[in-house]
């Protein structure tokens, strides 16, 4: 890999001081109270919202994960990347009964909808999942490439970017984080489509790619019998996956509840879902050119993960690899100043708000920023932790979002979409999941010791796909049965929650809040994954 030179380090300067800029303007501009805090007081626009949304997303070890399912033989998983009708859902299905209910966080929307025990436990275990997960892959990953492409070593990187990026998320709220991911998002875009034009051009365009590799390679089916990505599983399980995640997730979620109203948080999602589609080509690809270019010996590296870095330093000019460098950098910095900002949204709102209901504003929004302090503590005491921690844990942890989104997933979407579920039938299906969720990781992480011809090897080892698809089947047999076994709750309490308790004055205003072009743009998305889907069939 070549290092940076002068030129790349001024373009590097320049995006951290237009960064700083940004940050500086909205730490200027005084918090009001914690709507203005943890939600930019619910006033932004569209293209802000789906900026957002596609920068919380796109972290550096999505980025560089990516291109490493493109030169490893991996392409079934780009299947997740192609949720942009997904995101969709969240606008069009989910969006409106959160509007209405005014809620600053999914844990406090269950609630709403059921009880307090389950936003107990919706928050407790989002909190907890994200210092294990998010807060600490983010970070793990940020480390690795920082290291890389600036030449130090990980313990400095990592602490870099996590005091950075704390300090502006505390000192500026949401707004600093959005306003701060919508810069990221064009830098980002800019760099990763510099580098698949350049590596298309050095491979010889699109057809020599194919004759490269085969046809075969960019082949995303598996029969329903291969033992890794099982086709049927493959699309009930990234479907339960990315509901989870992009309509039900406090992480993304709350990018959609800083708009000024519906319909630009809608069309904030309309526009995240044409951004969503953008990775394929600007991650995946790169990491198959960067295949094709060592199979003709034009490039040499050892691990997958380290095509896109390997492509980049060795195809841009000085100064464009900077700007990819910078690109780079800010993925990291929007997944981790999200998440950041969420964990202390969760933490105020939904537990420090419950225990002390008669705090001012003023008091909360100073807990808000003590409780980022934390998050950012608690990411740096966990960077040495990760910089130790085995490359297989670091993959379960990474696969653990399977396991942890059909509960989830069961109880919202049967939530809205049913007036008959009830508290109880919500609790049962949450506390049998995180159970059940919880067994199957021991034994996966215990499967060596086990009796190959038992049960409880067929659990452990069974393909996580599957596991995830009969996991949701189970949350919603729960959910049903035993809310039919207890008293339906009261229409009066659910008016406007679910879909059989709109008024015709909220339907009336929902259909206000969109036009034929936003329903065109949606076609369109939808339209392009099937393109996709069908185009990455060998």
């Amino acid at each position: 890999m070549k290092g940076l030179e002068t030129l790349d380090w001024i373009v590097i300067g320049i995006y951290f001081l237009v960064l700083l800029g940004i940050a500086l303007w909205v730490i200027l501009q005084k918090q009001k109270d914690t709507e203005d805090y943890f939600l930019a007081g619910r006033d932004v626009g569209w293209f802000v919202v789906g900026a957002s949304i596609f920068a919380s997303n796109i972290g550096s070890e999505h980025v560089v994960g990516l291109a490493g399912t493109g030169a490893s033989n991996k392409l079934p998983l780009l299947i997740y990347e192609l949720h942009a009708w997904v995101v969709l859902m969240l606008g069009w299905v989910f969006l409106p009964f959160y509007a209405r209910s005014g809620v600053f966080t999914m844990p406090e929307f269950l609630e709403k909808r059921f009880n307090s025990d389950a936003r107990w436990f919706l928050s407790i275990f989002s909190l907890v999942a994200y210092i294990m997960t998010k807060i600490s892959v983010t970070i793990y990953a940020g480390g690795v490439v920082i290291s890389s492409l600036l030449n130090i070593d990980f313990l400095t990187g990592a602490l870099a970017t996590v005091i950075l990026t704390g300090l502006y998320t505390i000192l500026g709220g949401m707004r600093a984080v959005v306003y701060t991911e919508a810069l990221q998002t064009v830098i980002l875009i800019l760099g990763a489509a510099t580098l698949t034009f350049m590596g298309l051009n050095a491979v010889g365009g699109w057809g020599e790619l194919k004759a490269t590799l085969g046809d075969d390679y960019f082949d995303m089916w598996r029969p329903a019998t291969d033992p890794e990505f099982p086709w049927p599983s493959l699309v009930i399980t990234s479907t339960i996956v990315g509901i989870w995640y992009w309509c039900t997730d406090q992480y993304i979620v709350q990018r959609v509840l800083t708009a000024r109203n519906i319909k630009e948080g809608r069309r904030g999602t309309i526009f995240g879902g044409f951004l969503k589609l953008l990775p394929v080509f600007l991650f995946l690809i790169p990491g198959v050119i960067a295949l094709a270019l060592k199979e003709k010996g034009q490039l040499q590296w050892e691990s997958a993960d380290q095509a896109f870095p390997v492509l980049m330093s060795n195809l841009l000019p000085d100064g464009l690899r900077g700007l990819v460098a910078a690109g780079l950098l800010a993925a990291l910095m929007s997944s981790l100043a999200s998440v950041f900002n969420s964990c202390s949204t969760l933490f105020t709102v939904d537990i420090y708000k419950k225990l002390r209901p008669n705090a001012s504003e003023k008091h909360l929004l100073r807990t808000g920023k003590l409780a980022t302090v934390i998050m950012v503590i608690l990411g740096i005491i966990w960077i040495p932790v990760m910089a130790n921690i085995s490359g297989v844990l670091y993959e379960y942890l990474q696969s653990v979002q399977s396991y942890i989104a059909p509960p989830i997933t069961a109880v919202f979407l049967l939530g809205v979409f049913s007036k008959r579920i009830n508290a109880k039938g919500a609790m049962a299906t949450l506390v049998t999941g995180l159970i059940l969720a919880a067994i199957r990781l021991i034994l996966e992480l215990n499967k060596g010791s086990l009796d190959p011809d038992g049960f409880l090897f067929i659990i452990g080892s069974m393909n996580f796909l599957k596991f995830a698809a009969w996991l949701f089947l189970i949350s919603v047999t729960v959910a049903v049965v035993v809310s039919l076994m207890n008293p339906k709750p009261s229409e009066e309490k659910l008016q406007g929650l679910t879909f059989g308790t709109i008024t015709p004055e909220q339907k009336a205003e929902n259909r206000a809040s969109y036009n034929m072009w936003d329903i065109l743009a949606s076609l369109g998305v939808i339209a392009i994954v099937i393109y996709i889907m069908v185009s990455f069939n060998g």
